[in-house]
C-alpha cells in the first residue's frame, strides 16, 4: 500500500497494513506502526517512532528538527502514540538536548488542521487541538484537554487533566485541571462542567471538584490556605488530589 512517487528511506521501518500515499517522504530513523495511513505529500523525518492506528493527512510536516535557536543538530526524537487523528498542514517538531531531548504525543488524540507542537512538548492522550493551536517548546498538555481554535500557549506552560480553552485563548500561566480558560492573557471561567460530564463524571464527583475550585479561586484566602481547607474540609476524592498536587506544583502559577 505504498504509492510508487512515495519516497522511502532504507533505513525506515514500516509494519504492517502500513499505507504510505503519493509524494510522501519518509526519512531514515522512522518506525510507523500497524496499520497507519499517511496521506499524500506527508514529510516525515526521524529520530521518529509512530505507533499504530494513526491516521495523517496530506501536507503534515512531522518529526523535523525544532525551532530552538540553541539546537545544534543533537540527536533527539519524537515518539507518537497510537490511533491519533493528525490532520492537514499539522507541524510536530522532535526534542532539544536542553529539553530531555524528545517530544512526545500520545494516543487518541485529535490534531486539527495548521497546529503546531513545537519541540520537547509532552502531550498526553485524548487531547484535542482545533485548528491552528500553537503550543511553544517545553509545554505540557496533560490527558484529555481541549484547546479551542488557535490558542496560543507559552513556553514551559501547563494545561492539567480535562482542561478546555476557548477559541482564540493566549496561555501564559498554567491552566489548573477541570478548568475552562479564555481570552486573550487567559482568565479562568469556570469549571469545566460539560467536558467532565462528556467524559463519564459522576455528578457527585463534579461537585466535589466545584466546592474546591470555590476554595482556592474564590474564597479570597492565600494559596496556602485555601489549600489547607479544602483538605481539612472535602472528602478524600482522586480528583480533589490532583487539582491540589497541581497547585503546589506550578512554578509559573495558575489562571484565575
Amino acid at each position: 500500500m505504498i504509492h510508487p512517487t512515495a519516497i522511502i528511506d532504507a533505513k525506515a521501518k514500516l509494519h504492517d497494513g502500513v499505507e504510505i500515499g503519493a509524494y510522501s517522504i519518509i526519512g531514515p530513523e522512522v518506525e510507523i506502526g500497524e496499520n497507519t495511513e499517511v496521506g499524500h505529500h506527508v514529510v516525515i523525518e526521524g529520530p521518529t517512532k509512530i505507533g499504530s492506528g494513526n491516521r495523517i493527512f496530506p501536507f503534515a510536516t512531522i518529526g523535523t528538527e525544532s525551532q530552538d535557536q540553541k539546537f545544534k543538530g543533537e540527536v533527539a526524537y519524537l515518539e507518537i502514540g497510537q490511533n491519533n487523528t493528525i490532520r492537514e498542514y499539522v507541524t510536530i517538531n522532535r526534542g532539544t538536548a536542553g529539553g530531555g531531548g524528545i517530544t512526545r504525543v500520545g494516543s487518541d488524540g485529535w490534531f486539527m488542521a495548521c497546529c503546531h507542537i513545537a519541540h520537547d512538548c509532552l502531550i498526553g492522550d485524548g487531547v484535542t487541538m482545533a485548528n491552528g493551536s500553537l503550543l511553544a517548546g517545553h509545554v505540557i498538555i496533560k490527558n484529555y484537554v481541549s484547546l479551542g481554535g488557535l490558542t496560543g500557549v507559552q513556553q514551559f506552560c501547563q494545561i492539567g487533566e480535562y482542561g478546555f480553552t476557548g477559541g482564540q485563548s493566549m496561555i501564559t500561566l498554567d491552566v489548573a485541571p477541570f478548568s475552562r480558560v479564555a481570552g486573550i492573557s487567559a482568565k479562568l471561567i469556570d469549571v469545566n462542567y460539560i467536558g467532565l460530564e462528556r467524559r463519564g463524571f459522576l455528578p457527585e464527583e463534579i461537585e466535589v471538584i466545584n466546592q474546591a475550585y470555590k476554595i482556592y479561586f474564590r474564597s479570597g484566602l492565600t494559596r496556602n490556605a485555601a489549600i489547607e481547607k479544602i483538605e481539612s474540609e472535602l472528602p478524600e476524592s482522586d480528583h480533589v488530589r490532583t487539582f491540589i498536587d497541581f497547585v503546589k506544583a506550578s512554578e509559573r502559577g495558575v489562571c484565575r
